[in-house]
């Protein structure tokens, strides 16, 4: 190993873990909120909890700009926007953030309100994230989402007029009953809003969910998804988005940057109930995992003391070859050699075997320093990445 781990850029997610309805696809740690009839969310509590979490961690990251903020769950828009700005307000009495730094807020179309968005741009976030999936109804319906296509447009046309221009729009494909027309037809719907970000990306039936364990009826199967994914891809390339990771697609200068950092194999703190935070930790030359306790009645209770934190894991240096791939391969831009040795505090030579094997398979490309996945490396990105597993 060499000595030079450096440390990368620092981004800040916050879990809010509520949730009108669990959706029978999502493996995310959201709970339906059962409080009863009438009755409230703990926002203040909850809040008091992520700022006590985040004094508790702030000594590993002392004097380090957070670039980004992000809220997910869950259903972040769920909590008023006066708890959004209190929350804000204290993180940012704590952390340096950087100028410009990017704020996005998870949105739900069937919990925005009329009003909420301009006082949600009033606390600092300049970003949403719509989660929309789908604008045919019956799509909608089968996926177990609150809202309509109807709701979906009208929540993104009210956030437009409450002045944001950076959103995004989550849309999946191969959903059940669904047809390659029908999934154009979403895309078109959604460019007519004309978001500066897209996500698009194929329904997976992941463990532990409802639809893993009881799946829908008409999935598409795996041709019929790659058609839809070509096809698509290159709609949402005429209309002038860039593709730049497996998923994700931005006008000029609009790529989420919360996101980014995530697979440049960047560091992040990881606040609230199950959030997941990697931080560099330079003077040890050492990466730190932390992740703190899934339910919320548990994080409430023990958030801000050692008990709140759910486990802690050095990343050792044979898995960080994995880990760091893991992330970059899914950027079309890939990495540069001198990124992986600052990033991992690992020798390029460590990794030459593995390269050469992607090379030869035609998965990875090299121009200079940098390597790229080829288009074919791009469809067979789990194949890439295993070769990196430690022995």
């Amino acid at each position: 190993m060499s000595d030079s781990l450096t440390t990368p850029p620092l981004s800040l997610y916050v879990h809010l873990p509520w949730c009108v309805r669990k959706c029978p696809y999502c493996d995310f740690n959201s709970h339906e909120y059962k409080g009863g009839k009438g009755s409230a969310l703990p926002y203040d509590a909850y809040v008091d909890a992520l700022l006590a979490d985040l004094e508790h961690d702030l000594p590993l990251v002392w004097g380090r700009p957070v670039h980004s903020v992000f809220f997910g769950g869950g259903t972040p828009s769920l909590f008023p926007p006066e708890f959004i700005d209190r929350f804000l307000q204290g993180a940012s009495a704590r952390l340096r953030f950087a100028p410009g730094c990017e704020i996005t807020l998870e949105t739900n179309p069937g919990t925005a309100e009329h009003g909420r968005f301009e006082l949600y741009r009033g606390a600092g976030v300049n970003r949403l994230s719509f989660g929309i999936q789908s604008f045919d109804d019956g799509c909608l319906q089968r996926l177990g989402r609150i809202h309509d296509s109807r709701e979906a447009e009208a929540a993104v046309k009210l956030a437009q007029d409450a002045g944001f221009d950076n959103l995004n729009l989550d849309l999946m494909y191969a959903l059940p009953g669904q047809t390659l027309a029908m999934a154009e037809r979403d895309l078109e719907r959604a460019f007519a809003l004309d978001p500066a970000h897209l996500s698009h990306y194929q329904l997976t039936l992941e463990p532990n969910t409802v639809f893993a364990a009881r799946p829908p009826q008409g999935i598409p199967d795996e041709d019929s998804a790659w058609d839809i994914q070509e096809h698509c891809q290159a709609l949402i390339a005429a209309r002038g988005y860039e593709h730049y990771e497996v998923s994700a697609y931005a006008r000029p200068q609009r790529r989420c940057a919360h996101n980014l950092n995530y697979w440049r194999y960047g560091d992040y703190l990881g606040i609230g109930a199950g959030a997941h935070g990697k931080i560099t930790l330079g003077a040890e030359q050492a990466i730190l995992r932390r992740w703190k306790h899934k339910h919320p009645t548990e994080y409430l209770a023990k958030a801000g003391s050692e008990a709140g934190i759910g486990g802690d894991d050095r990343i050792a240096p044979e898995r960080r070859p994995f880990e760091y791939m893991l992330n970059v391969l899914r950027l079309v831009e890939g990495f540069s050699l001198a990124d992986y040795e600052a990033r991992t505090g690992l020798a390029r030579a460590g990794i030459a075997t593995q390269l050469q094997a992607a090379f030869d398979a035609g998965w990875l490309e090299q121009s200079g320093d940098r390597v790229r996945p080829t288009e074919l490396g791009r469809r067979f990105t789990n194949d890439v990445v295993a070769l990196f597993l430690p022995d």
